[in-house]
């Protein structure tokens, strides 16, 4: 994990360094844009106080060192730490994924199981065609379809995450009322294509465990059938579930970017595109080491968890006799 982290820390800072210039300059270019006057000791200035000017192997190290101890560094166009800056947007993401997973989950696995079970016939061809449909409807889509058919047939925006009035109030029963309303729309885009996706995996790997010779036996000798599915064939299906734990952990604070966009979600998508864009390399260059940290450890705890799902990928040091 530490190589993996360490190569990654330098792959993602090489990147963010690749085009040409800096904050400064890019600050400066708007500045001459909007017909706005440059000063140039105060570019130096910025420059020297942040490390701009030092050499690149110079501003990794500083970087990396920082990273390790907890100080993600300072966002250049937010005028304030990266912790801060993150805050309240990783707390909206990790909502709007939460609820994006359950829902997910809940409509994923009844469905494929069904289909499973019922292979070739009028439902699974039509829980099929719904889920390939699912799945070629690009999300972004989608929401601006919502987005409008909200505003012409019920005259209301769904955009946000809240009613205009509760921004940067306090938490309160109504404010929390009006987050979940406006989760609704956002939850049901997002997890339309993982939706449809996940019920033809679920299908697949149930229909080729049903199909091997220890079932065929089970039922042979009488086991009931809601027993002779749960017991191993559904289990034996859900390694691919497990194994998505890797993707899952970044997924949960990156946020649908573009879905975001359109329906004005104050995520951590934007926010990273945003900095990408101003090239304010602490923002970016952390955010996108913290989610190649997460994908590090869902991969460990993903082969950990498939470890005791499935004896047979359990590796042993002995010799076969």
């Amino acid at each position: 994990m530490v190589p993996t982290l360490l190569l990654a820390s330098i792959v993602i800072f090489t990147i963010i360094q690749l085009p040409p210039g800096d904050y400064v300059e890019t600050y400066i270019g708007e500045l001459i844009q909007n017909g706005e006057s440059v000063d140039l000791e105060r570019a130096q200035y910025l420059r020297e106080e942040y490390g701009l000017d030092k050499p690149m192997i110079q501003r990794y190290l500083l970087w990396i060192g920082n990273f390790v101890t907890g100080d993600f560094g300072y966002s250049f166009e937010h005028q304030k730490p990266v912790s801060e800056v993150v805050g309240n947007s990783l707390f909206f993401t990790i909502l709007l994924s939460f609820f994006t997973i359950i829902l997910t989950w809940v409509i994923a696995f009844p469905i494929g199981i069904y289909s499973a079970t019922h292979q070739y016939s009028w439902g699974d061809y039509g829980l099929t065609f719904v889920g390939l449909l699912g799945m070629a409807t690009p999300n972004f889509l989608l929401a601006l379809i919502l987005l409008y058919v909200a505003k012409v047939n019920f005259g209301t925006s769904i955009g946000g995450l809240m009613d205009k009035e509760f921004i940067g109030e306090p938490m309160s029963w109504p404010k929390l009322l009006s987050i979940g309303e406006h989760l609704i729309i956002p939850t049901i885009v997002i997890g339309t294509s993982g939706t449809a996706a996940m019920i033809r995996r679920i299908r697949a790997n149930l229909l080729d465990e049903l199909q091997k010779q220890y079932v065929v036996t089970a039922r042979a000798k009488g086991v009931p059938p809601f027993k002779a599915l749960i017991k191993y064939p559904l289990r034996m299906s859900l390694n691919f579930f497990v194994a998505d734990i890797g993707s899952l952990l970044p997924a949960i604070i990156s946020g649908a970017e573009i879905v975001s966009i359109v329906l004005s979600l104050p995520t951590t998508g934007p926010l990273l595109i945003s900095a990408l864009q101003s090239q304010d390399m602490y923002l970016a260059g952390s955010f996108l080491m913290f989610v190649a940290t997460l994908t590090v450890i869902g991969v460990l705890i993903s082969d950990i968890a498939l470890g005791f799902l499935d004896p047979r990928i359990r590796l042993s040091g002995g010799v076969d006799r």
